[in-house]
């Protein structure tokens, strides 16, 4: 038996598409080309609205507005604290708008709407106001140098950033990028996914309400072959931020390199282990064993993929978490009684799917779920396999998508070995109650973050960021503001000093 597939009987929100468009230099506008694209409802396949398909023309627009911006334009020359001010005001009126966006990011994304009103939403204005509060504290550094010099570091706006952000979590991300980006003094040319677009035209509209200048924020619909490549290799771009899969990480860093040796930063996805040691309490791990791989469909780049658990508790645990995700309900994001909605569109339901044959042909045993869930839409029951050999692609490639691979081990040396046996590096977490293990363990993994007896430990003073092709850079925290500030050093000779 898999999980629960749910019914039609609630009520459904209803919500009238008013931005479709290109923002550009503060205004709605269509792509030069003319030419728009669907998005679609994955609860159904069905489209919700067409919009403005940006390519390198409409790129060109939007780069040469925040250029413009930056150049000539006040956002930099604003004071932090006046800068603060208005992102606030945006962080308001994001508050006031939490139902309309959460219902854009389940529409397009599958979100769950519950969670996108308490969480995602409420999150993206908590970022707003956490970097508002650091823009007027962006200090250099007063220099003592070993001559007769004077000398201070000062932290200058990078420039023209350009943005590009993936679907799973499509207010979030966006904020993640484009907070510390305003806070610094930079202006930015933003291009969603194509799969997620209508939140971040939302955002737009209500950045030109909060007070930020025409320029600063722009946004370029389309697609990654075409507007993410033009913003990648453009001239007059002076940084990407990027977040996504490996192989299109690898193509930004080539266009930068190849144009203006632009400076980039990457967050490139993560096949992160959650390691359950045999002290670990079995019902707590278990609870975050299946929230974390089962949790926003499993598209999320920390999803907690392996699970590792020690030779003792194998057995129960094995038990207890079939049991617990055959109770996990599938259906409708805007159902209140639903845990996971659909995947974000056809093409990644798909290939969800095919891994989880592809677990079957090498050998994993399915415990549970495995197949499609109801008669339409993307929906995929949550699926644990057992018996995962290292070397099986369930178990190295990232799918994002519910799908578990449950391993057993012996000693901790085996699980620090395992554990690192990946080419990525973004997250890990550790079940026990042994202190000296949490640390020996927490050390000794290779990840950017590290959680113990705990998962999605985010908040938005906490850096985040990889190690390995899990990327480079960090988001959240104040060590995000370092990606859009230059450091400059000023030096003047000084005479007859008393002291150096």
């Amino acid at each position: 038996m898999g999980s629960q597939c749910n019914g039609d009987d609630f009520e459904m929100p209803e919500i009238k598409i008013k931005f479709t468009k290109l923002f550009i230099n503060g205004q709605f506008v269509d792509a030069v080309s003319g030419k728009t694209f669907e998005t679609r409802d994955p609860r159904t396949g069905e489209v919700i609205a067409r919009i403005a398909e940006g390519d390198k023309a409409d790129v060109d627009l939007a780069v040469e507005a925040a250029r413009q911006a930056f150049d000539h334009g006040k956002w930099p020359r604003m004071s932090g604290y006046e800068r603060g001010r208005i992102m606030m005001k945006l962080a308001d009126l994001i508050e006031q708008n939490t139902e309309e966006l959460a219902i854009l990011d389940s529409l397009d994304a599958g979100k769950l709407f519950t969670l996108g009103k308490l969480i995602d939403i409420p999150g993206t204005a908590h970022h707003l106001r956490y970097y508002a509060g650091a823009a007027d504290k962006i200090h250099g550094e007063t220099l003592k140098m070993s001559r007769e010099f004077q000398g201070y570091t000062l932290k200058e706006p990078i420039g023209v950033v350009g943005h590009i952000i993936p679907w799973n979590f499509p207010s979030t991300m966006f904020f993640f990028k484009v907070s510390p980006a305003l806070a610094a003094g930079c202006t930015m040319v933003v291009k969603p996914a194509e799969q997620s677009p209508l939140s971040a035209l939302y955002h737009a509209h209500l950045a030109k309400e909060a007070g930020i200048p025409d320029g600063v924020l722009n946004v370029v619909t389309g697609f990654g072959p075409t507007a993410g490549a033009a913003i990648s290799s453009h001239m007059d771009v002076d940084k990407v931020s990027f977040t996504g899969s490996p192989e299109v990480g690898r193509l930004v860093m080539e266009a930068a390199a190849k144009s203006n040796l632009k400076s980039v930063s990457l967050e490139l996805g993560g096949k992160s282990p959650l390691i359950i040691f045999d002290d670990a309490d079995l019902d707590m791990a278990v609870d975050l064993a299946n929230k974390a791989i089962f949790y926003n469909k499993g598209e999320i780049c920390v999803a907690g993929s392996r699970i590792y658990v020690q030779e003792g508790i194998y057995d129960e645990f094995a038990k207890k978490a079939a049991e617990s995700a055959k109770k996990w309900v599938v259906g409708d994001p805007f159902d209140p009684r639903v845990h996971q909605g659909p995947q974000v569109d056809k093409g990644q339901f798909e290939k969800v799917l095919k891994y989880i044959e592809h677990g079957k042909r090498e050998g994993a045993t399915l415990l549970t779920g495995g197949r499609p869930c109801g008669d339409k839409g993307y929906y995929i029951e949550p699926t644990i396999f057992t018996d995962v050999e290292e070397d099986m692609l369930i178990a190295q490639d990232e799918i994002f998508g519910p799908v578990m691979s449950l391993m057993k081990f012996k000693t901790v040396e085996e699980a620090i070995e395992r554990a690192n046996n990946t080419r990525y590096g973004l997250a890990a977490g550790i079940v026990t109650k042994d202190l000296n293990i949490a640390n020996r363990v927490s050390r000794s993994i290779r990840a950017g973050i590290i959680w113990i007896n705990c998962y999605f430990g985010f908040d938005v003073d906490c850096p985040f960021g990889g190690y390995k092709m899990s990327g480079f850079g960090k988001d959240m925290g104040l060590h995000a503001m370092d990606k859009y500030l230059q450091v400059k050093s000023v030096v003047t000779p000084i005479y007859g000093s008393p002291w150096l």
